[in-house]
């Protein structure tokens, strides 16, 4: 016949007990809170190796997004300059071609080559933008790339440099984030400051109007075949961004395979544990209440 042993000193036991339950409850709380089964690596090794190298891939596809989102407004400021220097462009057709009528009178002409020279303003103003404090169309140079010179045919000199700037928006994708001014204000038979001045000078003697027109012209339609660069720039980081976007998304579902709390599991479990503490605590009490082992077997 087997004897039942009872343990004369429980408590030991229990406050033993005791100490693990607040520690199954300290963890809970915290998974509620955080909504991650794994707080510190010793929670699940190597599901927090895991987390590490989801988080790490988590950052670089923020520092893609990031650049995507600088150069864009970039691309966008670039875009709206030359649209605007599209404009001013044909404005100036218009006055050409208006200052190629005959009936026009030489006032009339000098106020027209008053406004051309307005334009001309304009065009070196549109040439120097900046975003973000660095001049678009300088090249890689950091000075004001348009100056005024008048040793110069069109009175205006570049100062930039040619060199073009890239960005990384993806693994080992990169993507040019610039063209130099003096590619985009001047091409083969295309230069817009040219342009202009020869169209200022040919109205100011009234002499090959229609030929200083015509280049006008030429600048025109070379600056918005310019244009195009940057529309398809812009089309590039849209498209890594959306890609960026899925991607981001699948690292988010991959952490949430790996650590996700059972937050009605942890609750009920919480639960559980503090009704196992209460209980556990009443014992002890009860027990240090007792002078003898009879009177807690009461």
């Amino acid at each position: 016949m087997s004897s039942i042993r009872i343990n004369p000193f429980p408590i030991p036991d229990l406050l033993q007990a005791l100490e693990k339950l607040q520690q199954q409850q300290n963890t809970a709380t915290l998974q509620l809170a955080t909504g991650s089964r794994i707080n510190q690596p010793s929670d699940d090794p190597e599901g927090a190796s895991q987390l590490v190298q989801i988080h790490d891939e988590e950052s670089q596809v923020d520092s893609f997004q990031s650049s995507i989102g600088t150069v864009s407004g970039l691309f966008s400021t670039a875009d709206s300059t030359l649209s605007s220097v599209v404009t001013v462009l044909q404005r100036a057709i218009s006055l050409g071609v208006e200052g190629a009528n005959g009936t026009l009178s030489d006032s009339d002409r000098a106020d027209v080559a008053a406004e051309l020279s307005g334009i001309q303003t304009q065009l070196l103003s549109l040439a120097n933008t900046s975003y973000r404090g660095q001049f678009i169309f300088a090249g890689t140079a950091e000075t004001t790339p348009f100056v005024l010179d008048s040793t110069s045919p069109s009175g205006v000199r570049y100062a930039g440099n040619t060199g073009t700037n890239f960005v990384t928006i993806g693994s080992g994708y990169q993507v040019q984030t610039n063209l130099p001014g003096s590619q985009v204000f001047s091409g083969a038979g295309a230069d817009v400051f040219q342009s202009i001045q020869d169209l200022i000078t040919a109205l100011q003697t009234n002499s090959g109007i229609a030929t200083a027109v015509d280049e006008v012209g030429a600048a025109f339609r070379y600056v918005t075949s310019q244009r195009v660069f940057y529309g398809n720039a812009s089309n590039q980081t849209d498209s890594q961004s959306t890609y960026l976007n899925s991607e981001k998304l699948n690292l988010s579902q991959q952490e949430n395979a790996v650590s996700a709390t059972d937050m009605a599991a942890v609750a009920t479990g919480l639960s559980n544990g503090q009704l196992a503490a209460n209980a556990t605590l009443e014992a002890i009490s009860r027990i240090s209440q007792s002078t003898t082992l009879f009177d807690y077997l009461k």
